[in-house]
């Protein structure tokens, strides 16, 4: 076994006095990478991984459906810390493939958003890319609120002033790059834009006021006759009777559009405080759900072969501020503003879980891998019938807890807004 102590990263000067004291005496065991197969399911992302290593490769995982592919994995603590560092304050989460990660951090006093890609082994940097950003600090700290995706040779970015970049993959290069905002005059939403990059088949699809659809070159494939405008939550895939379709949630409601082309051809209206519809739809058979907070609730939609949207039903029993649901079979789990919760498809209540806070979670397996309000990293069972705790461990301090954690690998990468990102072995 190798010790290694990580360096200091001298343009990260905005690390919290914690951070500082923790990454200058702390030493982490490196393990060699267990080998592991990566065969891509028939459902996963049709991005282009690079072949025989795991990957995440954009926001939601493989499948987008917050659902991690991964078995080999252990959900017992407490984990080695692999690595530890400081990417600048924000909320994006990280995407994995071909041995590198990728995320997103902020410069209060630069006023420079930097996309980094590191080294998946050690957290060190392989190559930064920096540009001028505002912080857009409102009700909280500001900072990255979108996650890179990845596609072969390429890496796309979107931030909350409606830019959209290409960069090569291996250099952090622009290869191409849009100013949606001011080519097409659309109004800042109030927290910025908050949608990541979609990666589908040809198209990079990217919700920024309209829905836009380019190919890999940057070139126009269409884009929505309407100017949505709020735009925080990332659209979710969708086939319907054969067909395939985006949903998409912006500050109306929800809106179905013809994959092929963006063109709208159902929508219901769902109005929140503020006009915040963060959370990416869920997906279940022909059904939508959506959830927003500011006691907003959650409502299941029904989608027929007429391509109309039906209320099915609505309550307050599930309200996503931040983190989305994930869909299970028949249940639905999710963070109830501060609760985290079971919902069934008829949206009664299975079972509630207080003291996690508002946090962020993901799905792997049997298990419910969550980031609590406090830093804890609680694996509990996904179970519908019970809240069943398997593991706990403080992994993180300071901040605030909305970024989604990511397992891959078998080690599970988890964030604070204060950018503090830590890499745990849970392999098995």
């Amino acid at each position: 076994m190798k010790l290694h102590t990580l360096r200091m990263k001298p343009r990260r000067r905005a690390m919290t006095a914690l951070t500082l004291a923790i990454a200058a005496t702390f030493c982490v065991v490196a393990r060699e990478a267990s080998a592991q197969d990566s065969t891509e399911p028939k459902d996963a992302a049709p991005t282009r991984s690079q072949a025989g290593a795991p990957s995440w490769p954009q926001w939601r995982g493989p499948s987008r459906d917050g659902i991690s592919l991964e078995t080999k994995w252990s959900p017992k603590g407490k984990a080695d810390r692999v690595w530890f560092t400081n990417v600048g304050i924000g909320y994006s989460t990280v995407s994995i493939d071909g041995g590198q990660l990728f995320t997103i951090g902020h410069d209060v006093e630069a006023e420079e958003d930097t996309v980094y890609c590191l080294d998946l082994a050690s957290g060190e940097d392989q190559w930064t890319f920096a540009y001028k950003c505002r912080t857009l600090a409102k009700a909280h700290k500001g900072g990255s609120l979108t996650t890179p995706s990845v596609d072969g040779p390429r890496v796309f970015v979107a931030n909350r002033e409606g830019k959209l970049f290409c960069l090569d993959r291996k250099s952090g290069k622009v290869q191409w790059q849009k100013d949606l905002m001011k080519e097409h005059k659309l109004t800042l939403p109030e927290w910025g834009f908050a949608a990541s990059p979609l990666i589908l088949d040809e198209m990079i699809v990217q919700a920024t006021g309209h829905v836009f659809a380019f190919d890999r070159k940057g070139k126009e494939l269409w884009r929505t006759k309407s100017d949505y405008k709020e735009s925080y939550a990332t659209p979710a895939t969708a086939s319907f009777f054969g067909k395939d379709y985006l949903v998409c949630f912006n500050g109306n409601g929800c809106v179905v559009l013809e994959r092929a082309n963006g063109k709208e051809v159902a929508a219901h209206k769902w109005e929140t405080r503020y006009k915040v519809n963060a959370a990416t739809p869920v997906i279940v058979g022909n059904k939508i759900f959506i959830s927003s907070g500011y006691n907003t609730g959650c409502a299941l939609l029904e989608f027929s072969k007429d391509r109309e949207l039906s209320l099915l039903w609505e309550n307050k029993e599930m309200r996503n501020h931040m983190s989305g649901c994930v869909a299970i079979g028949e249940y639905l789990y999710g963070f109830d503003e501060a609760t985290f919760k079971c919902l069934d498809l008829d949206g009664k209540v299975k079972w509630q879980e207080r003291g996690l806070g508002k946090g962020a979670f993901v799905v792997a397996g049997e298990h419910l891998v969550i980031l609590s309000s406090r830093g804890d990293l609680v694996v509990a069972k996904a179970n519908p019938e019970s809240f069943e705790e398997v593991s706990r461990q403080n992994v993180l301090s300071g901040g605030v807890y909305w970024t989604t954690p990511v397992l891959c690998d078998g080690r599970i990468y988890a964030r604070n807004s204060l950018g503090d990102l830590v890499c745990l072995d849970h392999r098995d």
